[in-house]
């Protein structure tokens, strides 16, 4: 199956370009088949930007799951962080890759599904999860973040009501010990867990 969230390199191309502004500044993206919101920016994803925005997030972030490189680049240039993107498809971080050169973004794109067998930890990491991989994998991006943060540090998580945001919410209790709807609008929510360690 030639899902985003697989290496579905194989796929047939159909390259475009995204235009996008934020914060006054204007992004370029290239896109294709085979990459999550291939024909432009997701909602989800512009309500996570505009909810992190205007927040501290440190000095090393990632991307976990970064698809064609919309969060990391525009968190690494208007953040001014060492950005870290991550996603399990080859035409993402082939294309994560050209948009950074394109948007002039320092950016370390990583190959790898999800944290697994990686080390590194960050100061906030942010994810637009892949929900149609399922729960099983959702979870394990929230898991793997835990073990990923340091401490104080955040996770980020834009996802829909009807696609397990409540669920989700208690999983992230569940790990974190806290999440907070950050952000609401259109059937999205933003969601902060904090990782406190005594």
């Amino acid at each position: 199956m030639n899902h985003y969230f697989t290496d579905n390199a194989e796929i047939s191309h159909n390259r475009r370009v995204i235009s996008f502004r934020f914060l006054g500044i204007d992004f370029q993206f290239n896109s294709d088949n085979g990459v999550f919101s291939k024909s432009g920016v997701d909602f989800g994803s512009e309500l996570l930007l505009k909810a992190i925005a205007d927040q501290d997030l440190g000095n090393d972030v990632l991307d976990l799951g970064c698809g064609y490189g919309l969060l990391a680049i525009v968190l690494q240039k208007i953040a001014g962080c060492k950005m870290t993107a991550i996603d399990i498809n080859s035409r993402a971080i082939e294309l994560t890759e050209m948009n950074s050169v394109l948007n002039q973004a320092n950016i370390n794109v990583i190959k790898n599904d999800g944290l697994d067998d990686l080390v590194g930890i960050y100061n906030t990491i942010v994810t637009n999860p892949p929900i149609r991989a399922g729960k099983a994998t959702v979870y394990r991006f929230f898991n793997q973040s835990y073990d990923h943060l340091e401490k104080n540090g955040k996770l980020w998580v834009v996802i829909r009501k009807k696609q397990g945001a409540e669920s989700a919410i208690k999983e992230l209790i569940r790990l974190f010990d806290n999440c907070e709807v950050v952000f609401s609008k259109k059937g999205y929510l933003v969601l902060k867990s904090q990782k406190i360690v005594d």
